[in-house]
């Protein structure tokens, strides 16, 4: 799961010849915070006292934040079967012909059909099966976007470049924004000799996501803007694009909120969160799962994890309460929504709340929780209480959590 934040903190801290007192004047923080962390009494903290922490410190903010939600990497040599996928996603110099009945019997509509399925791997958490078949995929759509009539060839580019975006998003999950960026680079050239004008600017927000990562925020959100305008003047009229400049008007927003301007990214949020009425008046995305996450669930979904990480536990449960999700939100967003309540819950002390949420969280989607950082920190916050409300040990023992 990675070490804790008040390890970190307590290692740059002494790298910097200060101490806790001499941090927290530098932050503007009470000792007690910087104290509480690197006691281990606070498992994790809000994005503003984050940014406080980092100039403290004179550190990026990546310094703080760790390994991101997923698999952490461990320095050891990769696995087999990432192998596989780092081989398909970047091909040998000199690889073999493809055998010509494999070009026989080559189906864009059946690579869009896998595709569908690795997306719903993907939401579903299964990054054990997805890296299995990932690579499979990834080498049908490069077979397919070389053979064939022009037609032919630009659908298969298409298929390409989702199937490449789709390694992006896994490789980050992995840990390996590298590689991720690599794979979204190589899906960005897809993408440019396709018959989808919205692929390029749908990579473009999984880029804006990797470069969230990296801590490149200011990159991640020119990057989103500029995208979402192209969009905006030249699809806004079909629900595919409502929904693609959706999704990048909130990638904008969350690094702007990341980059401590919760104001811009709140703003950005109510513009697409209103934007989300006009698809009621359009047509349907053929298959959203290969457009866009966007739609007024996932909207309110995002504004109450912003409010979360900024300290506004109230206005975050507010926004949550009553929320009715749509059916076409994918698992790894409702487990944010899950996750964010039980934060807030327990950000306002309310302890039977949080617990309640977290069990609900296992029995839905076990495989997500066990990847998210977020609930572990949630839970060691709860161990540290004087008294740990009832259930909590059945979270912690599922969690794989020791002392």
């Amino acid at each position: 799961m990675g070490d804790h934040l008040g390890d970190r903190v307590a290692r740059l801290r002494r790298l910097a010849d200060l101490t806790q007192e001499g941090l927290a004047a530098r932050s503007g923080l009470s000792v007690d915070v910087v104290r509480k962390l690197e006691q281990h009494r606070k498992h994790s903290a809000r994005l503003p006292t984050l940014h406080a922490l980092a100039e403290g410190l004179g550190v990026e903010l990546t310094a703080l934040l760790g390994d991101p939600p997923g698999v952490p990497s461990t320095g050891d040599a990769d696995p087999p079967q990432l192998v596989g996928v780092r081989r398909a996603i970047m091909p040998p110099l000199f690889a073999p012909p493809p055998e010509p009945d494999a070009v026989e019997h080559l189906s864009v509509s059946l690579l869009r059909r896998e595709l569908a399925d690795g997306w719903t791997l993907y939401h579903g958490a299964q990054f054990g099966r997805l890296t299995d078949v990932l690579p499979g995929i990834i080498t049908d759509a490069r077979l397919a976007a070389a053979v064939g009539s022009v037609d032919d060839r630009a659908a298969g580019q298409a298929a390409l470049g989702k199937a490449l975006q789709l390694g992006g998003h896994l490789a980050v999950r992995l840990g390996k924004t590298d590689l991720a960026l690599s794979a979204l680079e190589r899906a960005m050239d897809a993408a440019s000799r396709s018959s989808d004008p919205l692929l390029a600017p749908m990579i473009s927000n999984s880029v804006a996501w990797n470069y969230q990562r990296q801590n490149r925020l200011d990159d991640a959100e020119r990057l989103a803007v500029h995208a979402a305008d192209g969009v905006e003047r030249e699809h806004y009229g079909t629900a595919e694009g409502v929904r693609v400049w959706g999704g990048l008007l909130m990638s904008a927003a969350t690094s702007a909120a990341r980059s401590g301007d919760y104001d811009t990214a709140d703003e950005m949020m109510r513009a697409a969160e209103k934007a989300t009425r006009r698809l009621t008046r359009l047509t349907p995305a053929e298959n959203s799962k290969l457009v866009s996450v966007f739609s007024r669930s996932s909207v309110r979904i995002e504004r109450v994890r912003l409010a979360v990480q900024h300290g506004r536990p109230e206005e975050a449960l507010e926004l949550a309460h009553g929320l009715r999700l749509s059916p076409d939100t994918p698992p790894s967003w409702r487990t944010w929504l899950l996750l964010d309540v039980a934060r807030a819950y327990t950000d306002l002390g309310d302890a039977a709340g949080a617990v309640a949420i977290l069990e609900r969280l296992r029995r839905v989607a076990p495989a997500w929780i066990r990847h998210h950082t977020l609930a572990v920190a949630i839970v060691n916050d709860l161990r540290a209480l004087p008294s740990p409300p009832p259930g909590l040990r059945r979270i912690v023992e599922f969690l794989g959590i020791t002392d």
